[in-house]
């Protein structure tokens, strides 16, 4: 055993220790003091880096989420006011509805059409006037909006609201108005093929919105034209629809038909057919006559026994016929001496007077089409004139906004149903996408804040204290430091042996 005085190698390698354990005892204090376990980059440079990073993306997570409560509020704003301008157009539906009977008389019109210009005049301001923080919302400048609702660039989502102003909303309509031509000389299948035909050949094609329509060989009318449309499931998809009416009150009063030494021969032909066994035939017989009355009577009968859809009426002395969409068709057939017949009497707005020869007349019925979008047709296949329907063989469709709507008579009150009814339709699909974005940014909030949950968990176990492990090495170093303090005056004691060996 050498004993030295000028270097003291236990006392110095103890109080190494003891600072080492010192060090560690104060670390250790630090950790359970702050809570946290990473106090500077020198203590886990790796586990520094992680965890900075997903605090990052948890505060990133955090935000995105506040701006998918904006988003939410935004819309929510929307969707409240489109559901009120809704409950305005079903108003306005009803109210044209009301305005389509018949019985109301002109003063009861008016002020229906004074109510519906009220409520689309509320509905423009609202369209106008909705906004968040100064951001229109449904005056259709809302659109390809991002809200950013992720921690990373580009994770966005992109919202749009179509306008639902008054003046923008209604319905994109193409509107036929059946055509009436008469001749004293023609028979009826004659007339009404010279005027419209349809045949097998290539080329004879109906299209709607570029959709081709399944049509029937022969003559074409407004009914079947609105039947191929509405049976077309590429055009429901396209919310495309059409209706056809066809109502004929004679233009001049009814006078009775008397035969003379011939008898006369009145048909009415219904639809496309042209086949006069088809048709209602009724026989005026020589000597004979037929009163407005009886003719009613004869017309129903045989409409009833043949099962043609035709009805008819009258409207004081004048007869009235009404299909619902079909073609009407007259033919008289007058042999010498028999009845002189007005075909003004028997067909709006047909024209001349049947004396000893066959004339005849017809009435093309009414066609709307209607959608929400603009859409163009091409009738060129079954018409290349106007005759028919009243329309150009090809066109496009006109949108009637709310300020079009007029109630004035049953026609106009007819369209602006139609026009309420596809403007609900389209409000309610804007109502619809918003309902839709709104339910897909709480997934997407909902998602994120479990995320942010487990992503703060993930970091908390890398950067915050385990106090339970800390407080074990706390006591340890404490215990570390208590003995090496003991040791080091142990230590520091040795040097005096060498006052042993010199006395």
């Amino acid at each position: 055993m050498a004993l030295r005085i000028n270097f003291n190698a236990e006392a110095t390698t103890t109080h190494t220790a003891l600072l080492q354990n010192e060090r560690a005892m104060n670390k250790s204090l630090l950790r359970i003091s702050t809570g946290n376990r990473i106090l500077s980059a020198a203590d886990d440079a790796a586990g520094l880096f992680i965890a900075d990073q997903l605090s990052t993306v948890a505060a990133a997570l955090n935000q995105g989420n506040s701006n998918i409560q904006t988003g939410i509020s935004a819309l929510q704003i929307a969707e409240t006011n489109v559901g009120q301008i809704v409950d305005k157009l079903q108003t306005i539906y009803t109210k044209a509805q009301s305005a389509a009977n018949d019985i109301n008389d002109p003063n009861a019109r008016a002020a229906l059409q004074s109510d519906i210009a009220n409520l689309v005049d509320a509905i423009q301001k609202i369209a106008t006037d909705t906004e968040y923080n100064g951001i229109k919302l449904l005056d259709g400048t809302f659109e390809n909006k991002s809200i950013h609702y992720g921690p990373r660039a580009n994770q966005t989502i992109t919202v749009g609201i179509s306008s639902v102003k008054a003046s923008d909303i209604g319905a994109s309509i193409v509107s036929g108005t059946g055509q009436v031509t008469s001749s004293t000389t023609s028979a009826y299948s004659a007339l009404i093929t010279s005027n419209w035909q349809y045949s097998s050949t290539a080329a004879d094609i109906a299209k709607v919105a570029d959709k081709s329509l399944s049509l029937t060989d022969g003559a074409v009318d407004a009914k079947s034209i609105a039947d191929a449309i509405n049976s077309n499931s590429d055009l429901k998809a396209l919310d495309i629809s059409a209706r056809a009416t066809n109502t004929s009150t004679a233009n001049a009063d009814f006078t009775t038909i008397t035969s003379g030494s011939a008898a006369t021969t009145l048909r009415f032909y219904v639809g496309s057919t042209t086949d006069s066994s088809s048709a209602i035939e009724i026989q005026v017989a020589a000597g004979e006559q037929l009163t407005l009355d009886q003719l009613i009577s004869e017309i129903n009968t045989g409409a009833s026994t043949k099962d043609l859809n035709i009805t008819a009426s009258k409207s004081g002395d004048k007869l009235v016929l009404t299909t619902t969409g079909e073609t009407i068709g007259v033919e008289v057939v007058s042999g010498t001496g028999g009845a002189n017949v007005n075909l003004a009497t028997l067909l709006q707005s047909a024209s001349g007077s049947v004396t000893a020869a066959t004339g005849s007349a017809v009435k093309v019925g009414d066609l709307v089409i209607i959608g929400s979008d603009s859409y163009a047709y091409d009738f060129t296949g079954i018409s290349t004139t106007s005759a028919g329907l009243g329309l150009s063989p090809t066109g496009t469709s006109e949108l009637k906004n709310l300020n079009d709507i007029s109630v004035k008579d049953n026609a106009s009150a007819e369209l602006a149903i139609d026009i309420a009814n596809t403007a609900i339709k389209k409000v309610d699909r804007v109502r619809t996408q918003i309902g839709s974005v709104i339910n897909n940014l709480q997934a997407i909030y909902d998602g994120q804040k479990a995320s942010y949950d487990n992503t703060k968990e993930a970091e908390n176990v890398i950067r915050n204290t385990d106090f339970a492990a800390e407080m074990s090495t706390f006591t340890t170093m404490q215990i570390r430091m208590q003995a090496g303090m003991a040791m080091l005056a142990q230590a520091n004691t040795l040097p005096q042996l060498v006052l042993q060996l010199l006395r």
